[in-house]
């Protein structure tokens, strides 16, 4: 390792497990000062954060007072990575108003209230870094049954466009990461559902996902928070308002 991060103050939302949790490993190891947050902050336990806590990304109130405990305590953030999100399964028949107002708070609006209040101190500092993690099922491609999801991570992605835009000249560079399958407790989680609901083995639904992956393998959540690191490192300096993928071939 070498300390790319280090004297950076980080933010990661969903930090518990998965990709959240590697790129908070991550960062950490690389010498930042990381905000490690998650809804179950009981599984934010081993990881050597500066600072852990609950956080529900839904509310504002809440938002708001983890940042006013972080400026007290940290200061202003230099990275931010939004990771929290939910995968919703089905086709545009199987998506109620409410699974479309839950998937669209929980994987767009979240990023929103993250991005509206941490980016102040960013301004001041004139310099921070954003991720936004959408995914390669998206504007980038369609699969099956991910209706809401696919719409919702596709916003994503306009969002880090504007983001990126807007603030193009003050210092802040925002980017977002579009993962294919990633191994996970998330979709470890997704695989009994769709088994107990298709009746087919576990095995046989795991092996679907991976077929869908070129490279014949699911990724690993190490190697999005790889392309987290670099994306929030002086290195990308010169990197903004891009969806970069990490899926194995999946868009391809």
């Amino acid at each position: 390792m070498n300390n790319r991060l280090q004297g950076k103050v980080a933010l990661v939302t969903a930090a518990g497990q998965g990709i959240g949790r590697a790129i908070a490993e991550t960062f950490i190891a690389e010498g930042a000062a990381v905000v490690a947050t998650d809804l179950a902050d009981d599984k934010l336990a081993g990881l050597k954060a500066k600072k852990s806590a609950k956080l529900d990304v839904h509310g504002q109130a809440n938002v708001d007072a983890l940042a006013a405990t972080v400026a007290r305590e940290l200061g202003a953030l230099d990275i931010l990575v939004n990771c929290a999100g939910y995968v919703h399964q089905g086709t545009i028949f199987d998506c109620s108003d409410k699974e479309w107002d839950f998937s669209f708070d929980l994987n767009v609006k979240s990023m929103h209230r993250m991005i509206k209040t941490f980016l102040p101190g960013m301004l001041e500092k004139k310099s921070g870094a954003i991720v936004n993690i959408s995914s390669a099922v998206s504007s980038i491609r369609g699969v099956p049954a991910r209706y809401v999801y696919g719409t919702t991570k596709a916003a994503v992605i306009g969002l880090t466009k504007a983001v990126a835009a807007d603030f193009i000249r003050q210092g802040i560079r925002c980017n977002a990461i579009c993962p294919g399958t990633i191994e996970s407790p998330s979709l470890d989680e997704r695989i009994a559902a769709l088994s107990k609901q298709t009746g087919r083995s576990l095995d046989d639904v795991r092996q679907a996902f991976v077929d869908r992956q070129p490279m014949g393998r699911l990724g690993t959540a190490t190697e999005v928070a790889n392309l987290a690191l670099f994306l929030v490192s002086d290195e990308a300096s010169y990197i903004t308002g891009q969806a970069h993928l990490v899926d194995g071939g999946m868009a391809l």
